[in-house]
């Protein structure tokens, strides 16, 4: 549990040392974005304004790109629009109206480098930060930062991607600070701490879930107590409307919204189960036991609507299929693994971790718990094929799956971009391209987990020391 002195003080003015590889001078900055301001010059005059990317996995938060006018082929090399500097965190960035909201963390006064490891025994001091971007050019636009003591594993900063909504962005801290911006000034508009106002207990790698806007309202996976493991708050001022579900521990799965059955239902998968809610009250429609080995409830529900199908997948304990019924929000196992090891050797059909695998004909797509990447057909999830082609094999090796149209764009733990075909024939690799340099140290490799984002014919991504823009627009037709 964490005390109350761990609590962050609401204080916006708090000093925060900036390290070397955080926010530079502005000075500096502009230098950063001169480049990307003389291409822009010349590329805004080849497309019309693109798609944003406002929360988690996009749009609709289903992984799916769907905007035209991008690439056949990867480039040998990036073309960066721009590259700017920024501290450590997992969290990927978000992009809506123009603007770029990316979370990290400010250190101590007395660290050099952000910690990063295993069962950190003692509190991290420091800070966490919003930044806001310009999205053609990087240009720093505001930064709003508070104070925030780490006591988690791997304290390298914020997991949870901002969530951009009406004029608002919505940020979650690894501490469980809960804090609602004004996208355009940065004002903070209204907060709140999971602890001090649900009760909750931090869980071990720090609150990882995705605010999700609904409405006039804004759901979180809070992990509180007395039935606030999932709380909705009025989204202009922060006033609790339901709490729904226990859970001593939330997981790190973000929340998602659909339509099924005549109802549309909040998918919550938490470190007891899966749960289909009442989106305006709370309520539970359904719900189907899964308890997850050291609260692995981590990749987001993958839904295909058109066969009505849900898919969680853990990486102790593998994967749960189930089928939503036609005619009432209700669902019904489908099939599920067996195996309860995380050896690629010994698990049948596949075991996620962080990666959320995704529909795609009539087949599931997905990356095991040592980076093989397979290939399942749906009726009872046997296995068609695997590959270590896109990530190479390690424990917890990972891709992050993005559709585009007929083929996907896979962001590697290697930072690489890789642009592909997965069909049940196999794996087709068309080109890959290195996007950053891995920064942070992972069992004795530097791997990049954050999810990107793509908006406006472009690839955002960041590591613990930058965020980059690069195009991925196809090249105008010759007339």
């Amino acid at each position: 549990m964490i005390g109350p002195d761990q609590r962050p003080v609401e204080d916006d003015s708090f000093p925060i040392p900036l390290p070397s590889h955080g926010a530079v001078p502005m000075s500096l900055l502009s230098r950063y974005a001169v480049v990307g301001s003389i291409l822009l010059a010349v590329l805004a005059t080849q497309s019309a304004p693109g798609d944003d990317w406002p929360q988690w996995r996009g749009p609709s938060r289903d992984g799916v790109w769907r905007e035209s006018g991008i690439v056949d082929k990867l480039p040998a090399e990036p073309a960066y629009r721009w590259r700017v500097p920024i501290g450590g965190g997992f969290a990927g960035p978000a992009v809506a109206g123009g603007r770029v909201f990316v979370a990290d963390r400010i250190v101590g006064k007395s660290q050099a480098e952000p910690v990063n490891q295993w069962n950190v025994a003692d509190p991290v001091e420091g800070g966490e930060r919003v930044l806001c971007l310009e999205q053609q050019t990087g240009r720093i636009l505001w930064q709003h930062q508070y104070p925030c003591r780490y006591q988690i594993s791997y304290p390298s900063g914020p997991r949870a991607t901002p969530t951009v909504s009406d004029g608002r962005v919505y940020t979650v801290g690894a501490m469980g600070d809960l804090r609602s911006l004004d996208a355009a000034s940065g004002k903070l508009l209204w907060s709140k701490n999971y602890v001090r106002d649900f009760g909750t207990t931090i869980n071990p790698w720090g609150m990882a879930s995705a605010p999700l806007v609904d409405g006039d309202r804004v759901i979180v996976l809070a992990g509180g107590a007395d039935g606030a493991c999932v709380v909705a708050l009025d989204k202009t001022s922060g006033r609790e409307v339901w709490r729904s579900l226990d859970a001593e521990d939330p997981g790190y799965s973000s929340p998602i919204l659909i339509e099924s059955g005549g109802a549309r239902q909040l998918i919550i998968w938490n470190s007891l189960g899966v749960y289909s809610l009442d989106p305006a009250t709370g309520k539970v429609y359904w719900s189907h036991p899964y308890e997850t080995k050291m609260a692995h409830s981590i990749a987001t529900p993958a839904y295909d609507a058109e066969r009505r199908l849900l898919f969680v997948s853990s990486f102790f304990q593998g994967p749960r299929m189930l089928q939503l019924a036609e005619d009432r929000p209700d669902a019904a196992l489908l099939w599920q693994g067996y195996s309860e090891s995380e050896l690629p050797q010994n698990t049948d059909k596949i075991h996620c971790l962080m990666s959320t695998p995704a529909f795609f004909g009539d087949h599931l797509y997905g990356v095991d718990s040592y980076g093989m990447l397979r290939c399942l057909e749906l009726a009872e999830g046997n296995r068609v094929w695997e590959t270590l082609a896109a990530t190479g094999e390690a424990r917890w090796s990972n891709a992050f799956l993005i559709r585009h149209e007929d083929r996907f764009l896979l962001f590697n733990e290697h930072s690489e971009l890789i642009l592909a075909r997965l069909t049940p024939g196999g794996y087709e690799e068309i080109s890959r391209l290195k996007i950053l340099d891995p920064t942070l140290e992972m069992r004795r490799r530097l791997v990049v987990w954050s999810h990107p984002a793509f908006a406006d014919r472009c690839l955002f991504a960041r590591n613990d020391r930058e965020i980059v823009c690069v195009d991925l627009a196809s090249p105008p037709r010759e007339r």
